[in-house]
C-alpha cells in the first residue's frame, strides 16, 4: 500500500507539472531524439529478422495444405498487431528503460535533482515529463517503421527463398486486412512507450544507496517494464479485438 501510496503521489506531481510547458518543452525535443531517433538501428534490426522467419514458418507450415500467398497475411497481420509492437517494445524496455533509470538514479544519489530544486526548477517539470512525453510519441512511431521493415523483409524473404511473387505476396497482405490492425498496433505502442518511461524515471528518482542503488533500479526498471509491456499487450487484445 505503501508503495501505491508514493505511485499515486508521483503521478500527481507529474499532472501538476503539465501547465510548465516553458521548462519542459525544450528537454522533451531533445528526449524525443534520444529516445526514438537513436532506438532506430536496434528496434529495425529486430523487426528486419523478424519477418524474415515469420515468412520462412508461415512457408513451412503451409506446405501443400495452404495457399503459399497466406505467406503475406501471416507476415502483415503478426507484424500489425503484436510482433512489431511487442518485440520492440521489450527491445526499447532494455535499451530505454535501463538507460532513464541509471541516469536520473545517479542524479538522484549524486544530489543533482536535489540542486534542481534549490534552482526552483520542478524535478518532475524539467527531468520527467519530457521523457514521458518523448516515449509516449516516439515508441509508436519506431514500431511503425519496424512494422514496414518487417514487412519489407518478409517481402523479400518470400521472392529470393519461396518463389512467392510480389503480387502474391500483396494480395495475402490485403486478404484479411482491416485499417483497425494497424491503429490497433500503434496504440498499443504508445501505452508501451508511457509505461517503460513511467517506470525508468520512477524508479531512477526513487534510487537510494549509491552506485549499488543504481544498478538496482535499472534492473527494476527494465524487468517491471517488460512485465507491464505483456500485461498491457493481454489487456488491449482483451479490450479492442
Amino acid at each position: 500500500m505503501r508503495a501505491a501510496g508514493r505511485f499515486g503521489h508521483f503521478l500527481g506531481d507529474l499532472a501538476r507539472a503539465v501547465p510548465e510547458v516553458a521548462i519542459w518543452g525544450r528537454p522533451t525535443v531533445v528526449q524525443m531524439r534520444r529516445i526514438g531517433v537513436d532506438s532506430l538501428p536496434v528496434a529495425l534490426f529486430i523487426s528486419a529478422f523478424t519477418g524474415i522467419v515469420l515468412a520462412l514458418q508461415a512457408s513451412y507450415t503451409f506446405t501443400g495444405t495452404v495457399p503459399l500467398y497466406v505467406v503475406g497475411t501471416v507476415v502483415g497481420k503478426t507484424m500489425m498487431l503484436e510482433l512489431g509492437p511487442v518485440l520492440t517494445g521489450l527491445a526499447l524496455a532494455g535499451r530505454v528503460g535501463a538507460s532513464l533509470a541509471a541516469e536520473l538514479g545517479t542524479m538522484k544519489v549524486t544530489e543533482q535533482v536535489d540542486a534542481l530544486e534549490t534552482l526552483a526548477y520542478d524535478p518532475h517539470a524539467y527531468l520527467v515529463l519530457p521523457r514521458v512525453l518523448a516515449g509516449t510519441v516516439m515508441v509508436p512511431l519506431v514500431v511503425a517503421l519496424g512494422i514496414l521493415t518487417g514487412i519489407l523483409t518478409g517481402w523479400l524473404t518470400s521472392l529470393v527463398l519461396l518463389d512467392l511473387s510480389t503480387a502474391e505476396f500483396v494480395k495475402g497482405l490485403k486478404l484479411l486486412y482491416r485499417f483497425k490492425d494497424t491503429w490497433f498496433g500503434l496504440a498499443k505502442s504508445a501505452s508501451f512507450g508511457f509505461i517503460i518511461a513511467l517506470v525508468g524515471c520512477r524508479l531512477g528518482l526513487g534510487t537510494r544507496g549509491g552506485a549499488e542503488g543504481v544498478g538496482r533500479s535499472t534492473t527494476r526498471a527494465v524487468v517491471y517494464s517488460a512485465m507491464l509491456i505483456l500485461v498491457l499487450d493481454a489487456f488491449w487484445a482483451v479490450v479492442l479485438l
